[in-house]
């Protein structure tokens, strides 16, 4: 059994019959009085953020989880089809594990948390950016650059975000999955 200690962030911890992930924490000694570690920790089945003070030297359960490559294959349903990129073994994964399922592209890489003692799939996370063609969108309007203007687009995955005006049908773009929101044109 491990202690408050032993916080970092990214710990995953099991806290009141759930699994926590460390956000940020915070050792605190005042002058008058016992010490105690601030935290902050994500919920990895519900996704919320709860705040929570640990007295210094009170015993945390430390859970063991696994990252693993794997490589998204189709849809079928409610779940998503991946495959493990060594093994070549497939799983399916409910749509509420994963961050950002909209912008899921055929043969893109992502990583799936797995808790090492179930061996089950606790959340999908996709890279922080991901490129993908814009397939429609309004033509922009000459001249009306002045300001930070946007307009909608529908993507490859079916997505839809706002990018600028100057983004036209064809070119591919890179977006933020935790936002949701445009970055930046790629050039080719």
């Amino acid at each position: 059994m491990a202690n408050t200690s032993d916080i970092r962030n990214g710990l995953v911890i099991d806290y009141n019959n759930d699994l926590f992930v460390i956000v940020e924490f915070q050792h605190v000694k005042p002058g008058k009085g016992a010490a105690f570690v601030r935290t902050k920790m994500k919920s990895l089945t519900t996704g919320k953020v709860l705040q929570n003070t640990f007295p210094a030297g009170s015993k945390i359960n430390i859970q063991r989880v696994e990252r693993r490559s794997y490589q998204y294959l189709y849809k079928d349903g409610n779940s998503y089809n991946f495959m493990h990129n060594e093994t070549f073994e497939q799983i399916p994964i409910d749509e509420g594990l994963i961050n950002s399922p909209q912008f899921l592209k055929e043969g893109q890489n992502v990583e799936i948390m797995f808790h090492a003692e179930t061996e089950s799939p606790m959340s999908c996370e996709l890279p922080a950016f991901v490129v993908l063609e814009v397939t429609y969108t309004e033509p922009g309007v000459k001249g009306d650059t002045a300001t930070n203007t946007l307009k909608p687009a529908t993507l490859e995955t079916g997505a839809e975000v706002n990018i600028p005006l100057f983004v036209e049908i064809g070119e591919k773009i890179k977006v933020d999955t935790r936002t949701g929101d445009y970055s930046e044109r790629v050039k080719e």
